[in-house]
């Protein structure tokens, strides 16, 4: 396990010691027996012919593709990985292991950097551009094609500080690559940024990695020579901003003015989010601090992955 530690964390930097040691632990949670059975206790895969089915994974955060990969192999079916070239040793680790302890799960996953040619159906995750591709290579097979999503964060003016430093779990856990980090926040009209500044201060020891202050550095480089009003603590930018997918170190936000008419827009723009957190006044929002540890019914893009790969013939 440190060796392989070792070897994501020199092959990608961004797979840093702590965040892989983050992922490996909350799976380690969510894989108990009870957690297990109780999840696959909605399905049925009785007399099922095993299926060979490709997944294409992404590589921003550690092992963001295990979920699928435990879908494909508890549904009885075949896995074919092909990994993306930022996350190729954490995944295969924890599969040699369970090989080693389970030695018929082998025939079950296999891995290839060859082009895909003999599968039944895909999961594929990937950027809005990969996805047309996708969609098009793919369009003869049944198929789960996911984009890009963003989480965003809904603020009131009433929360706490303890629920201000949890928020800010959500915005720098992996740095903020996943597509459950937290990119946008929307604020009242007359929000004061300090208590949000005073919460989140002790992140501040995101200053160490390298890769994150480089892109702070250029980021505000950009933004100042374009004249754009910033709000900032020295380790994370506030833009206001429209747009939901904001760059590493940068935090957009929008002010709103009324919050039922702002939960009916993101109720119509859900198909461009992942999550959205906020306190208990907003209806169905994750709490903060909880969108890095989802639960094995929490389906990327909501789409069900285990009754996906039941209904293929």
């Amino acid at each position: 396990m440190e060796a392989a530690l070792e070897r994501a964390s020199l092959h990608n930097a961004w797979f840093d010691r702590d965040n892989c040691l983050f992922a490996l632990q909350h799976w380690a949670e969510c894989l108990t027996q009870e957690q297990l059975q109780r999840w696959l206790s909605a399905y049925s895969f009785e007399g099922k012919t095993p299926k060979r089915v490709a997944l294409i994974l992404a590589g921003n955060i550690p092992m963001v593709g295990f979920h699928d990969l435990l879908c494909v192999i508890l549904s009885g079916n075949k896995a074919v990985v092909k990994l993306s070239s930022h996350d190729t040793v954490l995944l295969p680790f924890i599969v040699q292991e369970l090989t080693e302890i389970a030695p018929e799960m082998e025939e079950f996953i296999s891995f290839t950097q060859e082009r895909l040619t003999d599968f039944e159906a895909v999961i594929a995750t990937g950027s809005n551009n990969t996805a047309r591709y996708f969609e098009y290579y793919f369009t003869g097979k049944p198929h789960i094609i996911r984009k890009n999503r963003n989480s965003v964060a809904i603020l009131t003016g009433k929360e706490t500080s303890k629920e201000l430093y949890r928020l800010g779990e959500d915005i720098f856990r992996y740095f903020g690559l996943g597509c459950r980090s937290v990119s946008k926040l929307f604020v009242p009209r007359d929000y004061d940024f300090a208590p949000f500044f005073e919460a989140i201060y002790p992140y501040h020891t995101l200053l160490d990695h390298q890769k994150y202050i480089n892109n702070y550095d250029y980021n505000k480089a950009v933004y100042l020579m374009s004249l754009c009003p910033l709000l900032e603590n020295g380790f994370l930018l506030l833009k206001e901003d429209e747009k939901y997918a904001s760059p590493i170190a940068t935090l957009f936000y929008e002010r709103y003015d009324d919050l039922t008419i702002l939960s009916r827009r993101l109720e119509k723009e859900r198909e461009l989010l992942q999550c959205v957190v906020g306190s208990k006044e907003i209806p169905e929002a994750i709490p903060f601090g909880q969108t890095q540890v989802p639960s094995l019914t929490d389906y990327a893009d909501g789409v069900d992955t285990l009754a996906f790969l039941n209904s293929i013939n």
